[in-house]
């Protein structure tokens, strides 16, 4: 009898890595929850919704975005780490993955530890641009009026932890001067009061920006890439009037920790076809950024960029001596 009890536990026990591979194939089966952990209608936002439409197509099912701002950033994030690891609920994000383990000292959730990766999806230049109506008209205007007005400038971000707080940090670092800073749930709403003129300057993503800018709506300065944006060749790079201040957003892909490696490997897959699509490739040109190449759209990409970049922002917020807690 003792026998037959230990055949058949065998038999079962031989039987779970199987039956959980042959889940992963029938994987998805179901609508799946990409969790942005930022306001509707803000820049990652806007990424997450394009790249979305495609995965549907190619996974066969609904991926559904779902906004849960709050915290900056880390709100949404923890809700992912701790969902259910059935690749049914995932995390898209931006550069606050990496900022928020030294942001945030008491973080409740471990970037590295408690996520798989997926993969990178874009990196997004950001741009300096403020109301209308804002004094100065060229960056070196700008840099001479923040430093001899300083906290009588009002100065937009979407939240502790979020890239518009992070950008302006920098910029003030680079000026060694200090603006008011007024945090909003959210790049949207930042956004609107800048075009309303209630508040003088922001540096937020281009995917928030280029539409405004191109319309006339905000009075723009620079843009932090490298070189000039194809869709806003006017623009000039930081780099161009001497500004010390060059960032990128990047946005990264992630599933719980312990998501089945076939899983993974499927959204991987999905991932790529979104960012090989050309209506994304075309839209994402028209908000001044492009996809990543196939090789960083994987999971070895994304934790290699996000463990090397909590290293860099740990040192830079750690000398800014500014948290969230």
């Amino acid at each position: 009898m003792k026998k037959l009890v230990s055949l058949a536990a065998g038999v079962l026990l031989a039987g779970l890595p199987f039956a959980g591979s042959a889940f992963a194939q029938d994987y998805p089966t179901k609508p799946i929850t990409v969790v942005v952990p930022f306001a509707a209608g803000g820049p990652t936002d806007t990424v997450a919704r394009l790249v979305a439409e495609v995965m549907s197509q190619d996974l066969g099912q609904q991926v559904v975005v779902q906004n849960v701002g709050g915290a900056g950033g880390t709100l949404g994030a923890g809700q992912v780490a701790t969902a259910s690891n059935d690749g049914y609920t995932l995390l898209l994000h931006h550069i606050g993955m990496s900022t928020a383990p030294t942001l945030y000292r008491s973080l409740p959730y471990d970037p590295t530890a408690d996520f798989e990766p997926v993969g990178l999806i874009t990196a997004v230049p950001m741009t300096l641009v403020a109301k209308k109506d804002f004094e100065p008209n060229t960056l070196e205007e700008l840099v001479a009026y923040v430093k001899a007005n300083g906290e009588n400038i009002t100065y937009a971000h979407a939240g502790i932890g979020s890239a518009s707080q992070l950008c302006g940090m920098l910029f003030m670092d680079a000026l060694d001067t200090q603006m008011t800073t007024v945090p909003y749930q959210g790049s949207g709403p930042a956004m609107t009061d800048i075009i309303g003129g209630q508040i003088d300057f922001i540096c937020d993503q281009t995917t928030n920006t280029t539409s405004q800018i191109q319309a006339g709506e905000v009075k723009a300065y620079a843009v932090t890439s490298p070189e000039r944006l194809g869709n806003l060749p006017d623009l000039p790079t930081t780099a161009e009037s001497g500004l010390e201040l060059e960032i990128g957003v990047w946005h990264g892909l992630y599933a719980p920790a312990g998501t089945d490696a076939a899983i993974v490997e499927r959204l991987e897959a999905a991932l790529k076809t979104a960012l090989a699509n050309e209506t994304v490739v075309s839209r994402f040109a028209e908000l001044g950024t492009v996809p990543v190449s196939e090789e960083e759209a994987t999971p070895e990409a994304l934790a290699e960029t996000l463990s090397s970049q909590i290293e860099l922002w740990r040192g830079v917020i750690e000398e800014a001596g500014v948290y969230a807690d």
